[in-house]
Order: structure tokens, then C-alpha cells, then sequence
């Protein structure tokens, strides 16, 4: 029998392991595009059907019942150039949890050229145009093929599945946060931050951590804030889209009121980006230095190994006004679902040290604009978003934070003027970040 639609061909992926995968990749709707047993293993017949589909998610079966598969955000074109794309992963599942294997950063994700599917030149689905995998023992993988499907080479099936995101408009009949959203407000936060004095009459300025995956928005945070105080839309801190961190030193940024205004009672420490990989990105130990106030403005980090203090200066402790007075977590909405488990045990290690040393904590929510067409379209519906609401609650479990210290925020990206919902959203968390230094001030002060 003869199919002309993918509609027609019953899919091979289980209902449960569907949905986890749906969720992995940030609550899409899969649509199948091939299915090997039917319309042939043949390179010519993926790309008949899979070229210029978008974002695909592969997944294979083979004859030992392995699930496992990749994801690619870069269509299938056939181009003869080398594709390099830092959203592609591996998968495999482990019971039925699907586990991600992220590319290694700087290798290319595949050629885009008439063969059949591969993930970085190293993993070959239908290879040679037979239902075989082949692992070519490559790099730009960590892959452990016993793990992802038992050695067995043999494929049963093999799909490919095109995804469309489903959007979260569903709208919330009360709003589960109140927020005036007024020019009132705005200027109420304003006048609040400029006049707030430090608990502690001994810190002049509070010292606020940011810390986050590379491009979550850290640098754009500080630049967001930066701009409302400036009047207008400003870029002081090196801030964009990279696959590796943009931001190599420990940068502390105090903001002024105003180009000759005084500095305000706060200061934005800026980190080199987390990686998931060893030896690349945010060392966790450096992290330690940081809250004590041993590391200096402008150190240059070095991925390989932590900093290492002089003896001299090692020997006595920073003072209350150099160490770090609260931690903020930076993660993007749209990334949420999508963070490895290895990101997530540096993160929950990184909350170890920053527990021991009772640093109060906040996650701020990046580009919720992104992640709900609803919030896109008006900024204002954020709280009453049912789709933002999840996400908050995700990450506070994933990362262990309670709910009312996890924040939705816009940065300042596209616009070329300053926004009122934006800056109230920016104020409230600064503000919040404020009230928490306080309640660190208040507990350590019998202390110090």
C-alpha cells in the first residue's frame, strides 16, 4: 500500500515517551514527516520529505527496544556547507526518562549535504541507505553507545518528526501576582532605590551576584538596569548571543543616577557564563571566592582552574562590604525544560556553597516574551500567563528556590526607548534583590 500523506503512517513513538519529549523540547506539537519502513532508508527519501521542515527531532528504534535519536533547530537544506548548531542534541532514554546529550561547543553539528541524517559527523542514522546506525567515533559527542542503545546497530524503525510550538495563551482569571502596572509605580520604585540605605551602616553599597548559563541574559540585566537610570536605552556591558561566554572577567557594574549622578547603594557582579562541560565556563570554585569577596574586579577567569588568592591577603577575611549580599540565578524561559542534567547538578552545587553561607538567593526569569505569545503581545499579562506560571514553578523545583523568589523579567534587546512594563519589572526585581541583602544583613550582623 502506497501512503502520500504522513498523516496516514501510525507513528512509532509511544504515547508517554512522546509527551516527555514534547516537554523536553519545550511543550511542542510533533508532527511525523518519515517513517523509514515506509517510505525507504534511502537518503533520497529523508530528504524528499524532511528538507526545509524547520527544527526536526529524529528518533530511532532498534531490534533490542532502544529509543534514542537527535534533535536539530537547523533545517535540512542540502547546502554543502557545514551546519553548526548549538541547540542540537543527543537522546536516549533511561527507563522513560529521556536523557540529553548537548553537543560539544565549537564542533560542527553535521554537513548539510544528500546523505542521510548524522549528528556530528559522528552518529549515522539509515547509514549507506540500510536501517543501520553507525557510531563513526567522533568528537563532537561524549556518547556511550552501550547506554544509548545496547551496541545493537540494527534498526527496527526510524522517524522523523517536524515540531510546531504550542502556544501558551491560556490566561489566568485572576492575575496570580499583583503589580501596578503605572507610571506612579514606576517612579515609587525609582525614588525607593535611590533613597535605600544598607542595613548595615558598615556596606555602603550592596553586592549583588549574577550567575547564570551562557546567554540567559546576565550582562543584559545589568544594561536593562542601567537604562532605566540613564533615561535611556544603554549596552555598557558586553552583552549578545555566543555559543561560549561573552563575559570573561569578574566585572563589577555599579549604576549611577544618571550620567553625573551619584552611584546608587548597589553594584551588579557580573561572571563568566556556566557551561555544563568540565573545564569550561564558571569554575564552582571560584564562585566560593566571589561571595567572600576575595576576587577582584576585572580577574580574568581561567576555565581550567580556580582562582588562588595571595598568601598574604588569604590570610584575613574580606570585609562585610566587599563580600556578596545576594545571588541571583539568571535562566531563559525557553530554556527551562531544555537544561541538561549536568547544568543542573553545577547549578544545585553552586546553591550548596551559596546555603553554607547563608547568601540569600532569587532566580530571574529572562525573555518570558519569548517563551508566551500572550506576553509578547503585552508585556502586562505576564501574571495572568497560566504558561509563565508553569515555568516559575518548574524552575523553583528544579533549581530548589521557592516560588516568590523566582521572577519573570524583559531585558532590554530590540527597543530603542525604554518601556514602562519593562522597567517595572526590572525595578521590582532590583528592589527585591534590596529587601533580601537586608534580611542577609540582618541575620550575620550579631556575627560580624
Amino acid at each position: 500500500m502506497q501512503y502520500t500523506e504522513t498523516e496516514q503512517v501510525a507513528q512509532a513513538l509511544p504515547p508517554e515517551q512522546k509527551q516527555r519529549l514534547c516537554a523536553l523540547l519545550g511543550d511542542v506539537e510533533l508532527t511525523l514527516l518519515y517513517k523509514a519502513s515506509v517510505h525507504g532508508y534511502d537518503a533520497s527519501a529523508f530528504h524528499q520529505r524532511c528538507d526545509r521542515q524547520g527544527p526536526t527531532l529524529l528518533v530511532a528504534y532498534n531490534n533490542s527496544g532502544y529509543i534514542f535519536g537527535g534533535y536539530t533547530s537547523v533545517d535540512y537544506a542540502q547546502s554543502g556547507g557545514y551546519i553548526t548548531d548549538e541547540e542540537a542534541f543527543l537522546f536516549y532514554f533511561q527507563g522513560k526518562i529521556p536523557v540529553c546529550v548537548k553537543k560539544i561547543i565549537g564542533q560542527y553539528t553535521r554537513l548539510d549535504d544528500s546523505g542521510g541524517p548524522t549528528f556530528g559527523q559522528q552518529l549515522y542514522f539509515c547509514y549507506n541507505n540500510q536501517p543501520i546506525v553507525h557510531n563513526q567515533r567522533g568528537n563532537a559527542y561524549h556518547i556511550d553507545t552501550t547506554t544509548m542503545y545496547g551496541n545493537d546497530v540494527n534498526l527496527k524503525e526510524c522517524e522523523v518528526y517536524t515540531m510546531k510550538r504550542i502556544p501558551p495563551v491560556s490566561v489566568e482569571e485572576k492575575s496570580w501576582r499583583n503589580v501596578p502596572w503605572t507610571a506612579e509605580r514606576r517612579d515609587e520604585l525609582v525614588k525607593l532605590i535611590k533613597n535605600y540605605k544598607p542595613l548595615e551602616s558598615s556596606v555602603n553599597r550592596i553586592r549583588i551576584l549574577m550567575i547564570g548559563p551562557v546567554g540567559a541574559g546576565k550582562s543584559s540585566f545589568f544594561n536593562s538596569t542601567n537604562s532605566i537610570f540613564m533615561g535611556h536605552v544603554t549596552n555598557k556591558a558586553m552583552a549578545g548571543s555566543s555559543s561560549t561566554s561573552l563575559t570573561t572577567q569578574f566585572r563589577t557594574y555599579p549604576v549611577k543616577d544618571g550620567r553625573e549622578g551619584k552611584p546608587l547603594p548597589f553594584v551588579l557582579c557580573d561572571t563568566m557564563g556556566l557551561e555544563e562541560q568540565s573545564g569550561a565556563g564558571l569554575d564552582i570554585e571560584d564562585i566560593s571566592s566571589i561571595l567572600q569577596g576575595l576576587i577582584p574586579d576585572r580577574y580574568k577567569f581561567n576555565p581550567m582552574a580556580p582562582y588562588e588568592p595571595d598568601e598574604q591577603k588569604s590570610s584575613r577575611s574580606a570585609s562585610l562590604e566587599q563580600k556578596i549580599h545576594c545571588v541571583v540565578y539568571v535562566i531563559d524561559t525557553t530554556k527551562i525544560s531544555l537544561m541538561s542534567s549536568k547544568l543542573e547538578e553545577k547549578l544545585t552545587g553552586i546553591r550548596k556553597k551559596v546555603n553554607s553561607l547563608g547568601v540569600p538567593q532569587i532566580i530571574l526569569m529572562t525573555k518570558v516574551d519569548e517563551a508566551c505569545p500572550l506576553v509578547e503581545k503585552d508585556l502586562e499579562k505576564v501574571y495572568f500567563s497560566s504558561y509563565i506560571k508553569t515555568k516559575v514553578q518548574e524552575v523553583s523545583a528544579r533549581l530548589g528556590v521557592p516560588v516568590s523568589c523566582v521572577l519573570p523579567v524583559k531585558n532590554y534587546s530590540q527597543e530603542l526607548e525604554l518601556n514602562l512594563s519593562c522597567d517595572v519589572l526590572l525595578l521590582t526585581a532590583i528592589q527585591q534583590m534590596l529587601r533580601f541583602a537586608d534580611d542577609y544583613m540582618d541575620d550575620i550582623s550579631p556575627f560580624e
